[in-house]
This record gives structure tokens, C-alpha cells and sequence, in this order.
């Protein structure tokens, strides 16, 4: 039997377009093991993982649809190798820009919506002592934290020359079938369901009181944000690049500052997005936004799927000092977070869904260049293993996740924790924006600079755009 989908497994199968695919991808690099040659290795290497010819699910299922409506997965006779893995040969792997571009133009391109919806791209050289995998998968089949368990799964920790499993073969424990809900349980339910409702009318009940300026301490109102060269009708063609930044140092710099890791990656990259929008002649009048995903599962919960609310986060304006700008984000982002703690999940998740609906909407009525975005960033921070992996005896070097483009359009930003570095992705709609490598130059600036201001307070970040109407409320400078 079909395996049924959530409303939002649903909405990325519905509102997808060849000029909005929505899958989600990693870029893999990996050392070539001592002594072996890479025209030998790889092509050897993927001979050998493409004769996995079996998957487990959900990489042996396509979708299955009822007049275009997807109702569920359901497993295909066999699977088609030659179209799910491929081998290409590159000039440079280690010529990081073109590889880059090169990843950019297949993560473009639209999944094959009649087999499963996955592809593994092996990318070689003929010199160089390492290789890449761009992996990418439908998000339709998950989140961010079930896409990272599954890879985890395919790799191994110590170096083996014959034990190796690829992701899509890897098995799976299958769900329990579920227990006949008894009359106490349904009862209960109910009331929980009315608790949700009545969660889910108190925000936007304060969003309305913020609207009316008489709350002005809460979320920000959706579809208030910035129109920039990135927001706007999603097209065809993306720009990606890769970046690394020292996650010990992330760590140590939110323990100085009390606050968290991801508070100071935000004003990292908010700082590098109005620099690069700068360039193309940006003016800021007001703060960005950031959609921040919130994982909704409880400690332990290894369900499928996608289990998120993405809520938008006011950044930082009016401050040249780095520091300024991350108390400022700091005030925003716990605002955000304190509304999450006091409504349920399932609240949050409703109201995910009403406004991101909205945005679909939207985008399927090509009007996402006529409405003001929720969001011009979206910034999300996947865990990663902390242990260096191993695909067969080919040691895992970086993993680099490269997310799909939210409706309205802007900067999706995404980074995985490996073994003390934070691997980030950019990627963006190339339509104003021909390449993103000065943002990763931009950000890795910022948080040099981040750094460095918290003992040296006369640093100062240079003209970034900014108009200041009225001094900024979150916090209380001496300037």
C-alpha cells in the first residue's frame, strides 16, 4: 500500500515547476585512498555502487498521483541505474568555482517526476587526488534532519575496503503499525486538537496587535519584507557556492558573547547578504528577514518526512559595530524562540503552513514578484557527525547541503556540522545574480570581523546600505 504523504510532503509536489524543483542536495568531496590512480578509482568505484540495483524505501518509490494529485509512494518493479547514477569527468575537482557552476547547472534541472526521486552524480578528474558526489533527493521524501540520519547510515566510521552500504540500500526499520485509537484516546486528541486552535489564534492575534503597533515586541508580520535583486518569481538556472568556517570557533565566539552558534552564523551571513546586495546597488531602509526552520520533533523522534514550522526572524539594522548587530539579532531571534516555547507544536506548524501556503500560492499564480517576501534569507543549521566518515575506504572530506529555493525567492542558506567544520551551501536564482562566490568572500569577512570586535570595539563594518529612519529599539548604544 501507498504510504501516505503530510500536507507539506504534498505542497512540494504540487507547486513544483521546472523553474522551481524541489529537491534538496548535498556535494560530497572525498579523498581517493593512497596509491590508487582517479581514472581507475572512481569509475571502479561507481561500477561497483551502482550495482546496487535493490533499494529499501522510500528510494524504491515513485509518487503516486490521482489526476496529478499525489496521494502517496508506492514501490516501482526496478530500478533504472543508468538514470539514478552517473559518472561525469571534469577538467578540475579541486578548481573549487567551476565545480561549483558545474553543480549548479544539475541542481537546476528538474527530477524525473516517473521514477524515484533521487539521483547520485559521481564527478571526477583525471589528476587530482580526490572526487565529489552531488547526492540529491525529492523533499518531498524529508526534512533536513531525516535526510542527514539517512546519509549518516550509508557511511561508516573506519575505513573498509569491501563493507559498504549506499544510502539507498541501507535498511530500514519498518514502522509499527499503529494500535486501534481507543474512545479515551480519541477524547483526549480532541482536546488537544482545541488547545492547537486556540494556540494558533493567539498568534495571530498578537501578529495582528503588531500590525496595529500595539504589540510591536513579537514576530514579524509575514509578507513585510524587502524586495531585492534575490526575492521575487523564482525562474529557471541557480547559482551555488560552497564554503567552509571553523564550527570550534562558532562555538567559542557564542560562549563569549552569550549566544548561541546560530544567533552568530545570523549576523555572519546577514552582514555578507546586504554586502553583496549592495553591489547591485541595494538600499536598506529597514531590517532583512531570515525564515528559520524550527525542528518540531521530540528528543529522540526518528519519524520521516518533513516535521518543521519556518518562521521568519527580524536581523539586525542601523549598527555599524558587529557586535551592535548581533545583540540586536540576539533580541530577535529570542523573541521568535520564547513565541515557539509558549504555543504547541502543532500551532507552529499550523502556522507554517497557512503562510507558506500563502507563498505557494503565490508562486503558482506567478505573483511572488508582486507581493513583498516573508523572507530574503533562509538559514538553517543541520548537525552532522562529529567523527570523520568513510564511503568504502574513500575518506569523507566535506559535505556541502545545497537546499531547494522557497517561494518569494532570496538566499537559501544551509550549513552541516562535520567533524568541527561547518560545510555551507549557497544557492540562489541566477536571474539577477550570476554567481554567489562573493557572498561565501562576504561572510567568511564578517565573521573575522565579529570576532575581532568583540575585544576592539572600534571596528566597524564599512557603508553597507543602510538608511536609518529612527534609532534602532532592540538595544541601547552611547554613539
Amino acid at each position: 500500500m501507498a504510504k501516505t504523504l503530510s500536507f507539506l510532503d504534498k505542497s512540494f509536489w504540487i507547486t513544483e515547476s521546472d523553474e522551481n524543483p524541489k529537491h534538496v542536495a548535498c556535494l560530497q568531496l572525498l579523498a581517493i585512498p593512497k596509491g590508487a590512480k582517479s581514472t581507475d578509482y572512481v569509475p571502479q568505484l561507481f561500477q561497483e555502487i551502482r550495482s546496487f540495483a535493490r533499494a529499501t524505501s522510500p528510494f524504491n518509490c515513485a509518487v503516486k498521483t490521482v489526476l496529478g494529485y499525489p496521494v502517496g509512494f508506492a514501490p516501482v518493479k526496478k530500478l533504472n541505474m543508468d538514470y539514478h547514477v552517473q559518472i561525469h569527468r571534469v577538467a578540475d575537482v579541486k578548481n573549487r568555482e567551476a565545480l561549483d557552476g558545474f553543480v549548479a547547472r544539475l541542481h537546476a534541472s528538474r527530477l524525473d517526476p516517473d521514477k524515484p526521486l533521487w539521483q547520485y552524480h559521481f564527478i571526477f578528474d583525471d589528476n587530482s587526488d580526490t572526487f565529489a558526489i552531488y547526492a540529491r533527493v525529492h523533499h518531498m521524501y524529508g526534512d533536513g534532519a531525516t535526510l542527514v540520519r539517512w546519509f549518516q547510515a550509508g557511511y561508516v566510521s573506519h575505513s573498509h575496503e569491501t563493507k559498504f552500504t549506499p544510502v539507498w540500500a541501507v535498511k530500514r526499520l519498518r514502522h509499527r503499525r499503529h494500535e486501534p485509537i481507543s474512545f479515551y484516546k480519541r477524547l483526549v486528541g480532541v482536546g488537544y486538537a482545541l488547545k492547537t486552535a486556540f494556540d494558533l489564534l493567539v498568534i495571530f492575534l498578537r501578529i495582528f496587535m503588531k500590525i496595529l503597533r500595539v504589540n510591536p515586541h513579537y514576530m514579524p508580520v509575514p509578507f513585510t519584507g524587502t524586495k531585492t535583486v534575490l526575492t521575487g518569481q523564482v525562474k529557471a538556472g541557480r547559482a551555488v557556492a560552497t564554503m567552509d568556517l571553523d564550527f570550534k570557533r562558532v562555538k567559542a565566539l557564542a560562549r563569549r558573547t552569550r549566544s548561541t552558534a546560530n544567533e552568530v552564523l545570523l549576523c555572519a551571513f546577514d552582514i555578507g547578504v546586504h554586502k553583496l546586495l549592495q553591489d547591485h546597488g541595494q538600499v536598506f531602509k529597514k531590517a532583512l528577514f531570515t525564515n528559520m526552520p524550527i525542528n518540531l520533533r521530540k528528543p529522540g523522534e526518528k519519524t520521516t518526512g518533513n516535521k518543521i514550522a519556518i518562521v521568519p526572524v527580524q536581523l539586525a539594522h542601523g549598527e555599524t559595530d558587529p557586535y551592535l548587530r548581533l545583540r540586536q539579532i540576539v533580541v530577535n531571534h529570542r523573541i521568535v524562540k520564547h513565541a515557539a516555547q509558549h504555543a504547541r507544536p502543532a500551532a507552529f506548524s499550523g502556522y507554517t503552513i497557512v503562510i507558506q501556503s500563502l507563498a505557494l500560492v503565490f508562486e503558482w499564480l506567478n505573483l511572488s514578484s508582486v507581493v513583498k517576501p516573508i523572507a530574503n534569507i533562509l538559514i538553517s543549521n543541520v548537525p552532522g557527525p562529529k567523527d570523520i566518515r568513510y564511503l568504502k575506504d574513500a575518506e569523507l572530506l566535506a559535505c556541502y547541503p545545497i537546499s531547494t529555493m522557497t517561494p518569494g525567492g532570496g538566499v537559501n542558506i544551509t550549513l552541516m556540522t562535520y567533524a568541527g567544520t561547518a560545510n555551507v551551501g549557497l544557492v540562489c536564482c541566477n536571474k539577477n545574480i550570476e554567481s554567489l562566490q562573493p557572498l561565501a568572500r562576504y561572510v567568511e569577512e564578517a565573521f573575522d570581523m565579529l570576532e575581532a570586535s568583540v575585544d576592539d570595539p572600534r571596528l566597524n563594518i564599512e557603508d553597507i546600505g543602510e538608511q536609518v529612519d529612527m534609532v534602532p529599539v532592540s538595544i541601547v548604544s552611547d554613539h
